[in-house]
C-alpha cells in the first residue's frame, strides 16, 4: 500500500477511532434516581427535581435558586442571580401548581417524600444567599417537610462546588468553580453530604476507585436547539459494570464548566465518584456545549431552549431523563 493509501486510510478511521460509545445501560430502578448541580445546574436540578418528582427521590442545589425562578425570560436571571429582588416563593409556586394542573410536570403532592440539600456560600456574590433561601422556602410551601430540607449556608466559600482538598481556596470565584473549603476542622465533603442527606446513611466512600469513567455519545438524545455537547460521561462503579442493582445520580455543571472548558475537573475531582463506588451509584455527567443563544455554556434555567425548559418535555430535561433511565435499563 502506497504512502498515499496510508494516509488516506488513516483520516477514515480517526473518527472511528475517537467516536465515543453509546451511553450502556445496567441493573436498577429508575425511580430511585437523584440530582444536583452548580449554579446553572442548581438550577436546573431544582427544575428537574420539581418536574419529575414522581421518580426523583432527592436534589442538591449548590447556589442555585427556586422553580421558575427566571419566568422563562433571560431578563429575569438577574433577580435570581445577584441584582435586585427574587421572585416570592409562593407566586412561583402558583405557577409550578397551574403547570401541574396541565400535566406539564409531576403532581406536586410527590414532593412532601422527597429530600433536598441547599447550599449558599457566604462569599458568593454571583448567587446570593437570599435567592438560595427563596429556593428552600419554595420546596416548604410545596409541601416538603423541614426535616427532610437541608440547607448550608455558614461556610466562608465562593461560587464552587465544595471538596475536601481539589480547587481553588475556599473563598475565590473563579474557575474551575470548583473550592476545598474546611469546615468544624475538617475538609467540607459536599459531595458526601449531599448524597447522604438524599439517600440516607452510606457506606464510607471509597479511597480508590475500584469503577471507571465511561466516555459515550449524547448525540442521540440532543434535540436541535438543545445546545448539549456531543459527549457526556458516567462514572461506573465495578459493582453495577459486574450486574449488581445500581441508583443513578445525575450531577450537573456550571456555567464555564463543561468538560470543553474545565476538561475533567467536574465528572473527575468533585467527590462523587469515590461515595458512588463504594454504594452502588452510577453517576451521570450530562455535559452543555456554547452556543449562540447559550455563550457561556450554561444549562437551561431561563428559556434559551424555549418555553417549555422547565417542564418534562423541555429539550434538556427529557434529554437528561432518557439518559438516565436508560442507565438502569438492562434486563
Amino acid at each position: 500500500m502506497t504512502r498515499k493509501s496510508l494516509l488516506c486510510l488513516a483520516v477514515l478511521l480517526a473518527p472511528m477511532a475517537w467516536a465515543a460509545d453509546p451511553l450502556p445501560a445496567f441493573h436498577g430502578d429508575p425511580n430511585q434516581s437523584s440530582v444536583s448541580g452548580l449554579s446553572s445546574g442548581a438550577f436546573m436540578a431544582v427544575q428537574y427535581q420539581v418536574a419529575y418528582s414522581a421518580s426523583v427521590v432527592g436534589a442538591g442545589v449548590v447556589a442555585g435558586g427556586p422553580y421558575y425562578c427566571a419566568k422563562g425570560a433571560l431578563a429575569g436571571a438577574g433577580p435570581c442571580m445577584n441584582t435586585g429582588q427574587p421572585p416570592a416563593a409562593a407566586q412561583l409556586l402558583k405557577s409550578a401548581k397551574q403547570f401541574a394542573a396541565k400535566g406539564e410536570i409531576d403532581p406536586l403532592d410527590k414532593l412532601a417524600r422527597r429530600r433536598v440539600y441547599l447550599f449558599s456560600g457566604s462569599n458568593d456574590n454571583t448567587v446570593k444567599t437570599q435567592v438560595v433561601d427563596v429556593a428552600a422556602e419554595f420546596f416548604r410551601q410545596a409541601g416538603m417537610p423541614a426535616g427532610q430540607i437541608a440547607y448550608e449556608r455558614r461556610l466562608p466559600a465562593g461560587h464552587a462546588q465544595i471538596t475536601p482538598a481539589f480547587g481553588n481556596d475556599c473563598s475565590v470565584t473563579a474557575s474551575p468553580y470548583i473550592n476545598h473549603c474546611e469546615w468544624q476542622g475538617k475538609g467540607y465533603d459536599q459531595a458526601g453530604v449531599l448524597l447522604q442527606h438524599i439517600y440516607g446513611p452510606l457506606q464510607a466512600k471509597a479511597q480508590a476507585l475500584t469503577g471507571h469513567i465511561v466516555r459515550f455519545d449524547q448525540k442521540p438524545y440532543a434535540a436541535s436547539g438543545s445546545s448539549l455537547a456531543d459527549e457526556g460521561f458516567v462514572y461506573v462503579p465495578r459493582a453495577c459494570a459486574e450486574g449488581e442493582t445500581c441508583k443513578v445520580h445525575i450531577a450537573l455543571h456550571g456555567c464555564q464548566q463543561y468538560a470543553g472548558k474545565v476538561g475533567d475537573d467536574f465528572y473527575a475531582h468533585t467527590g462523587y465518584n469515590n461515595w458512588a463506588d463504594s454504594n452502588h451509584i452510577l453517576v451521570l455527567y450530562p455535559q452543555t456545549t456554547t452556543s449562540l443563544k447559550n455563550p457561556q455554556g450554561c444549562w437551561d434555567w431561563f428559556g434559551y431552549t424555549g418555553p417549555a425548559y422547565a417542564w418534562k418535555k423541555g429539550l434538556q430535561m427529557q434529554a437528561i431523563k432518557q439518559m438516565a433511565d436508560h442507565l438502569v435499563s438492562a434486563r
